[in-house]
């Protein structure tokens, strides 16, 4: 598919001087794998910056390591997904991308899968979490609650790990506080493979809101 082109010279000098910064930037490299650690280790994986936009032309030229810094952290803690994404360029749309990186969780281990289901944040929590989950829980609420809804939030966020020995994933944009608070109750009594599978979809469709965020809106 062809890209259209921009409509204004100034968008073109602004979207090269960018490009330029990116392969002029000491970049960080990034595991093969899933890290089973990367939950504790908010620091080691990219900051995600969804003020900052980028065209599929541009994500198409970029290096790997570039790839992976713009990328990393569309799933939570996890910049293997993008690394690896990076060699199924070109991609002809955002659509195109984020159905690459599904097929990627689609195709990981069951370890790696638990890891990066593990590596979410609880929901409510006032622990520090990635800058991305930040702003998805801020986006509902979820770092304004009373003190009675804060309580609500951990008993069930402790409640669903007794049970199923991982996080609560829900896409938070797709939801407010009384439909996630009704989803907690609801999913709490699925079985374990069934919410492993709900998880994942979940992850999936934060991934794409994520995307979303950072691919420019015209150029989709």
């Amino acid at each position: 598919m062809s890209l259209p082109s921009l409509k204004h010279g100034t968008d073109r000098a602004r979207s090269s001087a960018r490009s330029c910064k990116l392969s002029d930037r000491s970049l960080p490299k990034s595991s093969s794998l899933v890290d089973p650690g990367a939950s504790h280790r908010a620091n080691d994986t990219p900051s995600f910056t969804p003020m900052t936009y980028y065209t599929i032309a541009e994500l198409n030229q970029m290096s790997q390591d570039t790839f992976t810094e713009v990328l990393g952290a569309v799933y939570e803690h996890t910049p293997s997904i993008a690394t690896q994404a990076w060699t199924q360029r070109p991609f002809q749309d955002v659509h195109h991308l984020h159905q690459s990186m599904v097929a990627i969780v689609q195709q990981m281990s069951p370890d790696e899968t638990l890891d990066l289901i593990r590596a979410h944040p609880d929901l409510g929590s006032k622990t520090k979490m990635a800058e991305a989950s930040v702003q998805e829980q801020s986006g509902v609420g979820l770092d304004r609650l009373t003190p009675e809804e804060f309580d609500r939030f951990q008993s069930l966020n402790q409640a669903y790990k007794n049970k199923f020995s991982f996080p609560f994933i829900v896409a938070v944009k797709n939801h407010t506080k009384a439909s996630i608070l009704e989803a907690f109750d609801r999913r709490l009594k699925n079985a374990v493979d069934a919410e492993k599978n709900q998880a994942l979809d979940e992850i999936n469709q934060i991934a794409y809101f994520r995307l979303m965020n950072l691919v420019e809106e015209r150029l989709r």
